[in-house]
């Protein structure tokens, strides 16, 4: 997402390359270029025109420092702006019922149902919550199934009743279950439809009515573009809700609903969603948005995801093993594990400043670590635990259990050792944490 966004604004700042200041010539080089990098991204042009007015309004006011040059000063300028666009600060949740009660509604193939299980899985992981899923679309009994195999994932139980066909009575009923068995957060998943129509805003807002919900969260495929902003429009003059969630952000998307959907219906963007995994699920910051749309990276999020899968009695055991020279083939498995629970590879370095741009050429899947692994998987366990027994006879029956040739095991038993030097010749530092340093070296090359 975004990727062409950010190209077109990077464009947009070598305007002013090896200017010694901004002027009313350069500036409007520079902002009618951002100006046709929103428009081309799906940005409402009247909101375009808006922003970037603004933009040229703040940069012709400040003073250019002589450690800023007049491009710096401009990326500063605009990631401001468009963090402000975007909500100027995240949101959070309101948890304040007894149970807490949040509704889900959108149009069909929104993502609402895999929502509601990253929904539940984020507030039970995260919050320490325990939440009850409620399967109120009964008009699809593949959304009651699917609900209720997300919630098994998770281990959350669903409320489902599948000889009901009264959305608003098995919503009611599910809070009265709720408050039995002292569930603290209730979602309920509606039916959604192909478009707007009356029928399902009138149930929708029949269930608002009957249940008073704490949240109400409009989730909205982000690969509509402008329409998404129509459709979310169309929706608040009905329900009133209290927050967006954009999904399908890792797509084919050029960025536009993200960018104006706040300054639309003027409610906040709450949650952005990538894949199907049931852990890709963000809270929405507007200043990091911003920044990875600028190709600024986003090093909180990575340092936060990572701290997710931190645990520290394993980071303690690591770090004994590293001190002794004894990491293993066991030990590198087990750091890979935690690395892909962080996410897609790609949409991780992308959040190392500079690295986006480096890689966005370079094809790097989710399978990225498997002939890695599978090298791995191909030994003994005794192999595993002693690195060091491996010699040429048993790299060769490696190299066939695992479907590679000889040479790609030796290059990956040489990087492995390479690493393993330099863990030791970092003994003398304290604090080495859970995630293991080195990851870049071992990364496939495409």
């Amino acid at each position: 997402m975004f990727e062409n966004l950010s190209e077109r604004l990077d464009s947009a700042f070598k305007q002013l390359k090896g200017e010694g200041r901004i002027n009313e010539i350069n500036v409007a080089a520079t902002i009618k270029d951002i100006r046709r990098a929103l428009v081309d991204a799906d940005v409402n042009y009247k909101i375009a025109k808006e922003l970037t007015d603004r933009i040229k309004d703040k940069a012709m006011g400040e003073k250019v420092l002589t450690a800023v040059s007049p491009g710096q000063l401009m990326v500063k300028i605009v990631k401001d702006e468009l963090a402000e666009l975007m909500g100027g600060k995240e949101e959070e949740l309101d948890l304040s019922g007894k149970p807490t009660v949040i509704l889900i509604a959108g149009l069909q193939g929104s993502g609402k149902t895999t929502f509601s299980g990253k929904l539940a899985s984020f507030l039970k992981s995260k919050k320490g919550l325990n939440p009850l899923l409620v399967a109120a679309d009964i008009y699809r009994p593949a959304a009651m199934d699917q609900l209720n195999v997300l919630g098994e994932q998770i281990k959350v139980p669903v409320h489902t009743e599948r000889e009901n066909k009264d959305a608003v009575s098995i919503a009611q009923n599910a809070i009265a279950y709720a408050k039995e068995k002292g569930h603290r957060v209730v979602i309920i998943d509606t039916a959604g439809r192909l478009a707007v129509d009356e029928a399902m805003m009138t149930e929708v807002a029949n269930i608002k009515k009957a249940v008073n919900p704490q949240e109400i969260l409009f989730v909205v495929d982000s690969m509509t573009g402008q329409d998404a902003v129509n459709t979310a429009k169309a929706f608040n003059d009905r329900l009133n809700f209290t927050g967006v969630v954009l999904t399908k952000l890792d797509g084919d998307t050029r960025g536009g609903a993200a960018l104006t959907i706040k300054y639309t219906v003027e409610k906040p963007i709450k949650f952005v969603s990538m894949g199907e995994k049931l852990d890709t699920l963000d809270v929405f910051y507007p200043e990091r948005m911003a920044q990875r749309i600028l190709g600024m990276g986003d090093i909180t999020t990575l340092v936060e995801r990572a701290q997710a899968q931190y645990d520290e009695v394993q980071a303690k055991k690591l770090e004994k093993k590293i001190r002794a020279n004894k990491f293993d083939f066991e030990d590198f498995k087990e750091q890979l594990g935690q690395i892909k629970k962080m996410g897609n590879i790609k949409d991780l370095l992308a959040m190392i400043p500079g690295v986006g741009k480096a890689i966005k050429e370079i094809d790097i899947s989710d399978d990225a670590f498997k002939g890695i692994e599978a090298m791995i998987n191909s030994m003994t366990p005794y192999e595993r635990n002693n690195p060091d027994v491996i010699d040429t006879k048993r790299r060769q029956r490696i190299a066939k259990g695992s479907g590679k040739d000889i040479a790609e095991v030796n290059a990956f038993m040489k990087q492995f050792d390479q690493m393993r030097q330099m863990m030791g010749q970092m003994n003398k530092f304290k604090g080495m944490g859970g995630m293991m340093p080195g990851m870049g070296g071992m990364m496939p090359r495409r």
